[in-house]
């Protein structure tokens, strides 16, 4: 049976001016994107079916579209494979301190540590 012909339509990224704040927090606010990011940020980039998460294939790469079409990842196609790579240098440029403070806070949550308590209202 002869293989398809038909092209992937390209993939889309935003400009750094055109990432938006709301975008990147709901794309980080997600377990499954969250892990993906993580992982991005100790590795400079892997190839999409190496992630480590427990979703089926259709939902893994609606998770890359959110955290791509928000900004947060870059991808690139190889043959037929898909490479992604956090867009740290952009997302940095854009929001400064944002990712360092998402993965933070995080890591904090996952270790059990209490969040600082708030100052009383004295009003």
């Amino acid at each position: 049976m002869p293989r398809s012909t038909r092209r992937r339509p390209a993939l889309a990224h935003p400009a750094v001016e055109e990432i938006d704040l709301y975008d990147v927090l709901h794309a980080l606010s997600d377990p499954t994107r969250m892990t993906i990011v993580r992982i991005l940020r100790a590795e400079p980039e892997r190839a999409c079916g190496t992630f480590p998460v427990d979703v089926a294939p259709s939902t893994l790469s609606h998770h890359f579209k959110v955290l791509r079409e928000s900004g947060v990842i870059n991808q690139r196609e190889e043959g037929n494979r898909r490479f992604s790579a956090l867009r740290t240098v952009d997302l940095e440029r854009r929001f400064p301190g944002l990712l360092d403070t998402v993965l933070a806070a995080l890591a904090r949550n996952e270790h059990g540590a209490e969040p600082a308590a708030e100052p009383a209202w004295h009003g």
